[in-house]
């Protein structure tokens, strides 16, 4: 592969990446403020623990039905049809919009009747506490048809980066982050009033904010996709679409099933233990969808339409491409997350009814949950490429395989090593899965290794462990006392000093053509 072809790739899937990653930041600066209000009104508490195990379930439900494995299982089939026949295309996204809709009712209204039950599954503990497993039992029937809107919304969101439109889809969560900050300001003195309890507040906020995600991508659907009149319901083309759903809900889902079972096992724990997690992992999940996320549909679409057109050459340079920039992005933003954990945690929740025991178990976590993020980026990558191979059922076995091993590891680790293991585990089985997926794209693309260790990816390593330690040294410097102003600007700092390193010492080892790539591959979107 010529250096020009690889520059051409990465620009292309830099520049749609990009445009998502600008709309996926906006998002999660909201995320991380309705965080830091949760955080602060609420703490972490058993209520705070009830709110996340009831919004825990159709979180995980979302990505199996929505923006997991429904999506790369839509997706290619869409782009397909899309190539031969526009029309056609139209009344696919429409049958399944139905089809999906029909199925996440039904399984939202399941969640509403069945909710005691649901809840004894996956808090057991909390049963010992009425007050609280009420309290949880409420909320998943406040939270259930959330699926439903998340799931229209993400179908909205794969049909549309299809057609080449990234910016609008990436930035409607950002409406679910709005109207859920309004409701934890607005909400809570109302149900005071009305003597019931304020964590309700963060119910009623998820289905409005699930609205508002979908009613923002309404309109360009309308738009790009209308509904021109009878459509097929049922047809080949739907048939393969559910087929590679029912086999690859547990294969995209690997790890949604982990965090589920880290929260069973949490909560057997210690009272904010789950809440703890929680911080940690949405705190994670930014650099996870700030840039694993964000060159992942990248890739998939590109990726899917190089495949399906017959230009295998072209598909393998758009994943050769992605993988440069998950390595080039994900090792140093481990590198200096992992050394500034403490002051991050410390910047960012450390207030009101946030205290430093509750900071100093977050942070714990949020280290083990950052030794897998490359793992997370990768795999984000990785997986939905089996769908577009149709070879769904080979990332099952593999997903599988590795929700065996967090259970094992987590079941043996927990009771020797508390909860913040729990983080470990899932960074344990990711590593696992994407080895595991290596190995088999190795071999079935005829791919050589120095595919997945070649010398950039050897060379971020060594710049991430040279960048680690000397931001870790200047850590042990940051004043934990200070105005939070102040302590966020040194903080900033430390973290642009990490990415200096990184950067130099990449141009030191050679990779002047890689940085200049990503260079001029900014400059032109």
């Amino acid at each position: 592969m010529s250096a020009q072809v690889v520059g051409q790739t990465t620009r292309k899937v830099f520049f749609s990446s990009a445009k998502m990653a600008v709309a996926t930041f906006i998002s999660r600066i909201l995320g991380l403020v309705r965080e830091q209000l949760m955080a602060h009104l609420f703490g972490a508490s058993g209520l705070t623990d009830a709110f996340l195990v009831a919004y825990r379930l159709p979180n995980m439900l979302r990505d199996l039905f929505a923006e997991g494995a429904f999506s790369s299982a839509f997706v290619p089939i869409f782009t397909e049809v899309n190539q031969k026949d526009t029309s056609g295309s139209h009344s696919l996204f429409w049958s399944m919009s139905i089809l999906l809709g029909i199925v996440t009712g039904i399984i939202s209204f399941c969640m509403i009747i069945f909710a005691n039950s649901i809840v004894a599954f996956v808090a057991p503990s909390f049963v010992n506490n009425p007050e609280i497993f009420q309290v949880t039992v409420v909320l998943t029937q406040i939270m259930s048809p959330f699926l439903f809107l998340i799931s229209m919304a993400a179908l909205a969101m794969g049909a549309l980066n299809t057609q080449k439109i990234f910016f609008i889809p990436a930035l409607a969560p950002a409406a679910f982050n709005f109207f859920s900050i309004l409701c934890m300001i607005g909400v809570p003195a109302l149900l005071i009033s009305q003597g019931r309890n304020a964590i309700y507040a963060l119910g009623i906020g998820v289905m409005l904010g699930g609205m508002a995600q979908l009613g923002l991508q309404v309109p360009l659907v309308a738009k790009r996709i209308p509904f021109t009149g009878p459509i097929k319901l049922w047809g080949p083309n739907q048939k393969r679409i559910i087929s590679r759903l029912g086999i690859g809900t547990i294969g995209i889902a690997a790890a949604q099933v982990n965090v589920l079972i880290n929260t069973i096992l949490a909560t057997g724990t210690v009272i904010g233990a789950v809440s703890w997690l929680t911080y940690a992992f949405r705190l994670f999940q930014f650099p996870v969808g700030m840039l694993g996320v964000s060159i992942a549909s990248s890739n998939l679409v590109h990726f899917s339409d190089a495949w399906k057109k017959g230009d295998r050459q072209e598909a393998i340079n758009f994943l050769q491409s992605s993988y440069n920039l998950l390595t080039v992005l994900l090792i140093p933003a481990t590198a200096v997350m992992l050394a500034l954990a403490g002051p991050i945690i410390n910047v960012v929740f450390l207030r009101g009814k946030f205290i430093e025991m509750d900071a100093f178990n977050t942070a714990a976590a949020f280290r083990y949950y950052l030794l897998g993020l490359p793992f997370y980026g990768i795999y984000k990558v990785f997986a939905p490429t089996f769908y577009t191979l149709d070879r769904p059922s080979v990332a099952v076995i593999f997903s599988v395989g590795s929700i065996l091993v967090n259970i094992l590891f987590c079941w043996w680790a927990v009771p020797h090593y508390g909860f913040a293991v729990l983080a470990l585990g899932t960074g344990l089985a990711m590593f696992l899965n994407v080895a595991c997926q290596t190995i088999y794209l190795q071999r079935y693309l005829n791919l050589s290794w120095l595919f997945f260790v070649r010398p950039l990816v050897l060379k971020s390593i060594f710049s991430g462990v040279v960048t680690f330690h000397i931001v870790h040294y200047f850590q042990s410097y940051y004043p934990h006392q200070e105005s939070l102003l102040y302590r966020a600007v040194i903080l900033a700092a430390l973290a642009l000093l990490g990415l200096l390193i990184f950067s130099i010492s990449l141009l030191l080892l050679g990779e002047t053509a890689t940085l200049k790539t990503l260079w001029n591959a900014r400059r032109r979107q």
